[in-house]
């Protein structure tokens, strides 16, 4: 039986891989902030719950030497994010060190800790939930965007190093998710100066034809157990019918007329 290690478990594409590889038979350990909360994941057959918050390094430490002591774990999923959205002249310096904290140093730092283990087994599988926006950009989205993209190149430098020592590092980047994203995991700052460019960024954004291509958590999480299980030297895993299209409009465009397209659309409040 293999075992995954999620982080940012507690709702959203974290819970649905937990239920999922569970479903699987896989071992699951389900970190999340507030364990002691969580409702439905305890009472699943093969789940074990961890408190853990990524950017809490100390916790980082115990945790990771709680989760090895169950056994060996043969994939690590980062999952753990939010977004900071919205003017960067409006952003507080704590509000900017959380997002790269969180999305990006969080990250770094659990897979550092698990870099022993996988190295001793000479195996092991990390896959970083990146996003859409780890490859292509949008308005008022810019710290969130850099720590997006950084993982997107991170991971891409890390393959090269892990594939020394039999270890894969994946990355899974889905557009859209229909969960509680927009309520739960954003931090909006709004700024007076900046009031039309949100106007207009968010009527795009909440157009019904946009929405309606996008994913559930669950689908999105069978794509996280395709990287886990498909045995495949691939880097990236573009996730959902949005994303895909997105991704490929920007290939066959090219980068600068892609980024005058969403200009566009999203300048224009078309």
């Amino acid at each position: 039986m293999k075992t995954i290690f999620i982080t940012g478990a507690s709702t959203g594409l974290g819970h649905a891989a937990a239920l999922l590889f569970a479903s699987k038979g896989w071992k699951v350990i389900a970190t999340m902030r507030q364990p002691e909360k969580d409702t439905t994941l305890a009472n699943v057959a093969n789940i074990t719950l961890l408190p853990l918050d990524v950017t809490n390094t100390s916790q980082i430490t115990t945790t990771v030497a709680q989760a090895m002591a169950l056994g060996d774990i043969d994939v690590v999923f980062n999952n753990a994010g939010y977004g900071l959205v919205g003017p960067l002249e409006a952003s507080t310096d704590a509000q900017l060190v959380r997002q790269i904290n969180t999305n990006l140093l969080g990250v770094i730092r659990v897979t550092q800790a698990f870099l022993p283990h996988f190295r001793a087994r000479k195996s092991g599988l990390f896959i970083t939930t990146t996003s859409i926006g780890g490859l292509v950009t949008f308005p008022l989205n810019s710290l969130y965007h850099a720590t997006k993209w950084a993982l997107e190149g991170w991971s891409e430098s890390m393959a090269f190093e892990l594939s020394h020592f039999g270890i894969g590092i994946k990355t899974v980047s889905p557009g859209g998710i229909k969960t509680d994203f927009i309520g739960r995991s954003l931090d909006m700052v709004t700024h007076e100066a900046y009031d039309g460019l949100v106007q207009n960024v968010f009527k795009a954004f909440n157009n019904p034809e946009r929405a309606a291509h996008y994913s559930t958590a669950e689908q999105i999480a069978e794509v996280v157990y395709e990287a886990a299980t498909d045995g495949k030297d691939k880097l990236r895993y573009v996730a959902g019918a949005d994303a895909q299209n997105l991704y490929a409009q920007r290939l066959a465009a090219g980068d600068e007329a892609f980024r005058k397209e969403i200009g566009r659309v999203f300048l224009g409040g078309e």
